[in-house]
This record gives C-alpha cells, structure tokens and sequence, in this order.
C-alpha cells in the first residue's frame, strides 16, 4: 500500500480563500501567496513568535532545554493540524496559521503564569491567554505604518478567538471588552462555531500537548514506562511496542510509542469527523457554523481513554512536587514585579512607562500585564534579579 494522505478532494465545508471575508483595513492582495499563507507568514515574524522559544509548557526554561516550549508545541501543533487538514481536504494554510498563532497570549511559566496573572488583574478586568493572543495580533505587535496588530484575516481571527467554540457565555466577563469592541467595528460571529480548519487547530493542540507531556514527563525522570502500562491508550499501545521490538531501549520504545499514540488520536478524528460531515450532509462552511456542535472531534472512546490519561498526567507530572515548587517560584517573581510595575511604573523600560503615564490604576494595570506577559521564562527571572537584587547591577 502506497503512504498518502487519505483524501486530496477538497472538502465541500472546507474555506476557499478565493471568498476570504477579507482584512480589517483592506490590502491588494499578494502575487505569491493565498491570505491564509501571508497570514501564516505575518505571525512567524512576530516578536510575541520568536518569544515562544523559551516560555514553556510545563517545565521552567532553566530547567533544561531537552523539553517542550511554548515554540516547539507551536510548530507540533501546526504540523499535525497541516496534515490532518491535507487529510480531510480543508485549506491546510489555513489550520497551521491558527495552530501557530494559538499559544501567543500566554505567558512566562506556563499555567502557573497565567493564575497569577488572572490573581493580580481580578480587580482590573482579569486575564486570559486567550484574549491576549487577540489582543497580541490585533493592537499589541506594532509592525504596520497604516494599522496595529497584523491586520489577518477574517477566517483566521475568527479561528484565534472560538477554535474552541461559540464564545458568547466568555462575552460578560470584563478582559472580553477589547474582542467586543473589536467585534462591533468587524463582526466575527462570536456565537457560532468556527471553520472546521480552526476546530482542526484546536484538536491537533490535544493531540500534542497529550503526547508531548507524556514524552516530558519521562524524561524528566516523573513517571517510569511501566506505570503507563495500566494507563487508557498508552498502556496498550506501549505493550504493542514491545511485542514488536522486544530488545528496544526505553528511549526508543518511548519515542514509538508517543509515535504511535499519535497516528492514533489523528486517524480516530479523521474517523469521527467524516462520519458527522455524513450525518450532517454538510455542503458548505456555512454549515460547520451552523451545525449547532463541534464537526471535528474525538469518538467517544478516545475522549473517555484521553480523559484517564490526562488524569494520571495530572496527579503524576502537573501536580508534582518538583513541579509544584517551579510554580511556586513562579507566582512569587511575578507577583512581586506586578506590585512593583503598578505602584512605581517609572521603573518600566521606556516604551511602557510612557505608555502607563496619566492612566487610572485599573489601564494602568492592564500596560503592566502586558508587559509581563510578552515576558519569556529568562528574561523574567533576570528582570526580578535586577529589580530587586542591586549587586545584579555590578
């Protein structure tokens, strides 16, 4: 049997970009590439893209640099979103632009980052990684003379803002204000579903960051391979490597397995898609919009096997103690800039002291969130040094 994708028909509910609903601030279009490609290409350029090099997933950067990044678990997420939207017949530029921009509202120190950051801004609107990715392309990076942000597409800021769904029941919570200015000026149908390239996306995330930890997790020396026997999905798959090559070291057997547990989580979505896209007699985009469900999705047994796995990760790897004490660190260095930042924004670097001038407690906070957000895992711990360790300095 020769290797290939399972389908090179496109797919009647798949995007065309030929009717992209079109930019923000009108643009001619490029001669070389389609708007989802310049999309794809405007985000890799960014400063908040190259940051993603070192803030992390689960482990802190000084920790070692044999694990994921916020930057590697970009690019995973987008190969396996190009491959699965190539497979279903769906505009592939389109999925890997959304997979690569999807992370670039996060900040330092992974989770832990992020519920500090929604800790300190409660009483200024909060946080959310999800919003600030918005935020992140479509104000924050300044590389434009004619408009903020990168001014993408239609398709893709509606694939940024609900890859997980409808986003109507997020709308009352105060950090949604920008999307919804944002939406009055250019609606993006908040409440419906996204384009199946964008549900794509979001799915290949799962996919990644489920095999990724595991892979992390042990080599990090948290869990051993035999504990993963017992576990829903890796367990059998694990066994099946072994079957297979007997005298194959952990590492390998290891890299197998995660190998294949992918190949598996990617052919159970292109299964369970297909047989919905039937159901539903779904003939044009418009009809992912409107099904009223998520099109592209896991079957219920993998869903139920995903939901142990993530459970033994949980108990085992995010929650353990050598994980526990990096977070607790963590919160502690941003909380301590993020009180510093507000009641002496002085002590900003130029561009966002200026920025915080005259501004009432609760903007200014928001400048300072956005100031340690954009932040990597480093260069936080080195900003914390020097602003409150003076022999830094010497």
């Amino acid at each position: 049997m020769k290797e290939g994708p399972q389908s090179l028909r496109k797919a009647a509910f798949g995007e065309d970009w030929r009717v992209s609903r079109g930019r923000r601030h009108p643009e001619p279009q490029s001669r070389s590439r389609t708007p989802f490609a310049r999309d794809r290409d405007r985000i890799i350029h960014t400063s908040a893209f190259r940051r993603l090099k070192e803030k992390t997933q689960v482990f802190v950067a000084h920790e070692g640099d044999q694990f994921r990044t916020r930057l590697t678990h970009s690019l995973e997420v987008a190969q396996i979103a190009r491959s699965i939207a190539n497979a279903m017949g769906l505009d592939s530029d389109l999925a890997e632009t959304v997979a690569l921009a999807h992370d670039l509202g996060h900040p330092p120190f992974a989770h832990a980052g992020e519920e500090e950051l929604e800790r300190q801004m409660a009483a200024f609107g909060g946080f959310d990684h999800n919003v600030q990715t918005f935020r992140v392309v479509t104000e924050l990076e300044r590389r434009y003379p004619a408009f903020l942000g990168l001014n993408l597409t239609w398709e893709t800021l509606e694939g940024v803002v609900k890859h997980n769904g409808p986003v109507t029941g997020q709308l009352e919570r105060p950090v949604w204000r920008s999307i919804l200015a944002f939406d009055a000026e250019f609606p993006l149908d908040l409440g419906g579903w996204p384009s199946a390239e964008a549900q794509v996306a979001a799915l290949s995330d799962d996919i990644a960051y489920s095999n990724h930890d595991v892979d992390d997790g042990l080599e990090a020396g948290l869990f051993r391979l035999e504990e993963l026997e017992a576990v829903p999905l890796i367990g059998p798959i694990l066994k099946s490597v072994r079957r297979d090559y007997p005298d194959l070291d952990e590492r390998l057997t290891r890299l197998e397995a995660v190998r294949r547990m992918i190949g598996a989580m990617v052919n159970d979505v292109l299964a369970e898609t297909a047989a919905r896209a039937e159901a539903a007699g779904l003939a044009s985009p418009a009809d992912v919009r409107a099904l009223g469900a998520p099109l592209v999705a896991f079957s219920r047994g993998m869903t139920e096997d995903l939901a142990r796995l993530r459970a033994f990760l949980h108990e085992r790897m995010y929650r353990h103690w050598r994980v526990n004490r990096t977070r607790s660190q963590a919160r502690r260095i941003l909380a301590e800039m993020f009180a510093l930042f507000q009641a002496e924004p002085d002590v900003l670097p130029d561009g966002w002291s200026r920025r915080a001038e005259g501004l009432s407690e609760a903007d200014r906070a928001r400048v300072v969130c956005d100031y340690i957000a954009g932040m990597t895992d480093r260069f936080a711990i080195e900003e914390h040094r020097k602003l409150f360790q003076l022999d830094v300095w010497r």
